[in-house]
């Protein structure tokens, strides 16, 4: 049996230990990292996912309020930069909210005047609001600075500038306008009836 008064030198000793095992002088481990940081020793102290990138994943399995919420991520991150504000606004037309969609379009090309995608997707919110001669306008400005390569766009344009020689163009025949935007793949978005 250990007495009293050894027990409790022994309990000091014992804490006096683990201290020293948790400094950076005992194996150079611890609570405060080899680098003398503030995180837990293997800890992931990078940028981590890209918001954007997490974003454009979740507009393709169809999760678009999720895909808004990474975007803010990344403007939170990053900043509002074009690629995050069309990102934003380009969901924003995914989920049918056009003045949202067409605010932040607008502000994307504030930023950057000669990115194509915010120029062509502001241009699928204006037909969806039915304002089909600045569509029109919007849609030209993406087809010359895009200096016509997309068939996307040059399509979007045709579809346009036929709904504005016959303003009475049947809703039937209006099928699809394409989405656009930098990175992988390219989004289609159906009209709505």
């Amino acid at each position: 049996m250990i007495p009293k008064k050894l027990c409790g030198r022994l309990g000091v000793a014992f804490s006096l230990a683990l201290l020293a095992a948790c400094s950076s002088g005992f194996g150079g481990g611890g609570l405060s990292g080899s680098d003398g940081g503030p995180y837990a020793p293997g800890t992931a102290r990078g940028d981590g996912v890209d918001g954007l990138i997490v974003g454009h994943r979740l507009v393709e399995a169809g999760e678009y309020e999720l895909a808004l919420k990474a975007y803010y991520r990344a403007a939170a991150k990053q900043g509002a930069t074009v690629d995050v504000l069309s990102a934003i606004g380009s969901t924003n037309l995914k989920l049918g909210r056009l003045g949202q969609a067409e605010q932040i379009l607008r502000r994307a090309i504030e930023v950057d005047e000669t990115f194509v995608p915010a120029w062509n997707n502001l241009g699928v919110v204006l037909m969806e609001q039915n304002q089909v001669a600045e569509a029109a306008r919007v849609f030209q400005t993406a087809y010359a600075l895009d200096s016509g390569e997309s068939d996307a766009i040059r399509d979007n344009l045709r579809l346009a500038l036929a709904k504005m020689d016959k303003p009475d163009y049947p809703e039937a025949e209006e099928k699809t306008f394409t989405l656009v935007r930098r990175g992988v793949g390219e989004f289609l978005l159906l009209t709505q009836q």
